[in-house]
């Protein structure tokens, strides 16, 4: 009898009793990112923790259990994905960006900010569209930050902004889209440019000084925290990694920033975000309005960039490629790599990397000051 009772507790105590259908859904969909990840290779650095977190998630609900609840300790992952709703873990990835990006090519060429600023037009076609489908201004605000492919500024805002049952879910699609740049941009950008557009040459950049890359994040950061000191977590913590970079005093904490930090910071996040992808909070039509937005604001985003670079095209009598508007977006490289990639395809002798990353990085800091403008106007700090 003791021998019968044991193995039944034990059998009862497997994941088999304590899931539904659900669950056996977001775990499919969880090995479907990780065959993206690893077979495919789209972005595996975001893809991996994301997808191991929602499988673990959903074999192992507890492991996301807030502290207290059943009189226990929280999960693991419940401490992890606390630092993404304090804003620490988004704050401290922008500082892994600024130390691992050249501004060079947007100090070389002021005009892509113009490029950076009209691909944020996905995040505003998004607010307007979540308004119209029934989410309230916040959660609006908080979702429309997709359309700039931007997760770790999706996430500060979400926090932020109190809309911590929708991070998830964000957070998620955010991602997702970041990792599926490769495939979601090109058709947009060949449809609204023609083969002879994509083949256009661009001059070579001016060399910029070391004294021009020192004071750039300085300057930045004084006025664009000046002007919504809301945005200063965000545009901040670039802009320290940048300097970090260009300085050339403080190689250790470049490295740090760029490599260890960057990386342990992508694992907690990764795994956190994932984690908040049980099949209760994932599988709602809230859920599927978010990554319908997502994907439409990411689209227009993408559409408007690419736009404006055709109209920055015939101001210019034929000086700049439309494709490097594409970029604008904030997925830096690999925004500015697909522009390369569609240009080199139009002809192979053609290199946009370079000219393509100013509006890149433009696209991260337009983002960040579109946070800090929701924040702003909703009275939060």
């Amino acid at each position: 009898m003791y021998i019968v009772e044991t193995l039944s507790n034990l059998i009862h105590q497997t994941a088999f009793f304590n899931l539904d259908v659900r669950n056996y859904v977001m775990i499919a969909v969880a090995l479907f990112f990780l065959y993206l990840a690893i077979a495919r290779g789209f972005e595996p650095l975001l893809l991996v923790p994301i997808a191991f977190g929602m499988l673990l998630v959903n074999i192992y609900p507890d492991i996301m259990a807030p502290y207290g609840e059943g009189g226990a300790g929280g999960g693991l992952l419940y401490y992890f994905y606390k630092l993404d709703e304090w804003a620490i873990l988004p704050s401290l990835i922008f500082m892994g960006v600024g130390a691992m990006t050249d501004f060079g090519p947007l100090i070389a060429n002021p005009k892509s900010f113009l490029l950076g600023a009209a691909a944020q037009f996905g995040i505003f076609a998004a607010y307007f569209g979540a308004i119209f489908l029934g989410f309230n201004d916040k959660a609006a605000a908080a979702i429309s930050i997709i359309g700039g492919a931007d997760g770790p500024t999706s996430i500060f805002l979400a926090g932020k902004l109190g809309q911590t049952t929708l991070m998830g879910p964000i957070a998620v699609a955010a991602y997702s889209y970041m990792a599926l740049v490769p495939i979601i941009q090109p058709p947009i950008m060949k449809l609204f440019t023609t083969e002879k557009e994509r083949k256009i040459k661009m001059g070579q950049l001016r060399p910029v000084s070391k004294l021009e890359k020192i004071l750039f994040p300085i300057v930045v950061t004084i006025v664009v925290s000046l002007i919504l000191p809301t945005t200063a977590p965000l545009v901040g913590m670039l802009m320290l990694g940048n300097l970090f970079r260009e300085s050339g005093v403080v190689r250790q904490l470049t490295d740090t920033a760029s490599n260890a930090l960057m990386y342990i910071v992508v694992i907690i996040l990764g795994t956190s975000v994932g984690a908040t992808t049980s099949a209760e909070a994932f599988l709602n039509w809230d859920t599927l309005k978010i990554v319908a937005l997502g994907l439409i604001a990411f689209a227009f985003g993408t559409a408007a960039g690419v736009l404006f670079g055709k109209l920055m095209c015939v101001l210019t009598k034929g000086k700049v490629n439309p494709l490097i508007g594409s970029a604008g977006v904030s997925a830096v490289p690999m925004a500015a790599r697909v522009s390369q990639k569609v240009g080199a395809e139009a002809d192979p002798t053609n290199f946009l990397l370079m000219h393509a990353m100013g509006p890149n990085v433009a696209g991260v800091i337009g983002t960040a000051v579109a946070a800090g403008t929701f924040m702003a106007v909703f009275g939060v700090f």
